[in-house]
């Protein structure tokens, strides 16, 4: 599922070829939203908000996609060759000098842009760690949500992924920044001191800001871990830590990372048990 990271590119993209014109055409699979509405309206901003892609236009209308598993957005030049079928388009919007298609997303939605602050799922969102107006405050209500979430996650590595605590962070990150913290991902976050939590919270920012412009995501680059749990800058011998590689060597201390699939949605979290200690009697 595309992260923080990936949709604030989407957005960054698509912003210079949407914003300012006007919609020439729009198309829309149905089940979905009316995109005729949004014809001859002019596109207002393009932005991301966790892993919502969210596009206001000057008819006090948003369109809301979230991309799951399988989704995606692209663009194109005027009569371009798609990169994929058609029938996988779920909205195609047209503008003079480019066409923008949002391909297998789950969700589609137009609303008016003044329900936005009641949209069921927009408003129960914990801080964007991406957001502009990112701040000290953030950081606390975060650490709080995470403390605080209701249904109470039973692993820390749940409530990571929670979007109601913070909102940007999946299932990559989720495991790279309980590794760089040396945490155990299975945890009950409630048995967490608020400074752990804290730098749970400050790291997956950081990643997340390390990785939002360009280039194939990496976390070994940006925040190496130490004896002392510090990250800094430097190489770890790859592109990732932890996810992904188990059964390979943990590129601290050797030992094979574990993965293991658990918690309501039966996510895998990927961990080392030297690094990370005493996970498994967690899950005895």
């Amino acid at each position: 599922m595309p992260e923080g990271d990936t949709l604030f590119r989407i957005a960054a993209g698509l912003r210079p070829f949407l914003v300012g014109r006007t919609v020439v055409t729009a198309s829309a699979r149905q089940p979905g939203p009316r995109a005729e509405l949004i014809v001859g309206a002019t596109v207002e901003s393009v932005e991301s908000r966790g892993k919502n892609l969210l596009i206001r236009f000057d008819r006090g209308l948003t369109l809301r996609t979230h991309l799951g598993m399988r989704g995606s957005w692209h663009r194109y030049a005027p009569g371009e060759r798609w990169l994929r079928s058609p029938a996988r388009a779920r909205l195609v919007i047209e503008v003079p000098g480019a066409v923008a298609v949002c391909f297998d997303a789950p969700t589609v939605e137009l609303f008016e842009s003044r329900a936005e602050p009641l949209h069921p799922m927009l408003r129960e969102l914990g801080p964007d760690l991406l957001s502009p107006g990112y701040d000290e405050a953030q950081l606390a209500d975060a650490v709080a949500r995470l403390r605080h979430l209701d249904p109470e996650p039973s692993t820390v590595a749940e409530a990571l992924l929670d979007q109601r605590a913070l909102a940007g962070v999946g299932n990559v990150y989720k495991s790279e920044v309980l590794f760089v913290e040396r945490v155990d991902p299975f945890r009950r976050p409630t048995d967490l001191d608020d400074s752990i939590l804290r730098r749970l919270v400050e790291t997956a920012r950081r990643l997340l800001l390390a990785n939002r412009d360009s280039g194939p995501r990496t976390t070994t680059g940006i925040a190496r871990p130490t004896a002392d749990g510090i990250g800094r800058t430097g190489s770890g011998g790859g592109q990732l830590w932890v996810y992904g590689r188990a059964g390979k060597p943990c590129r601290r201390c050797g030992s094979p990372i574990l993965a293991r699939r658990h918690g309501r949605n039966n996510r895998t979290t990927y961990w080392c048990p030297d690094c990370q200690a005493s996970v498994e009697e967690a899950l005895d």
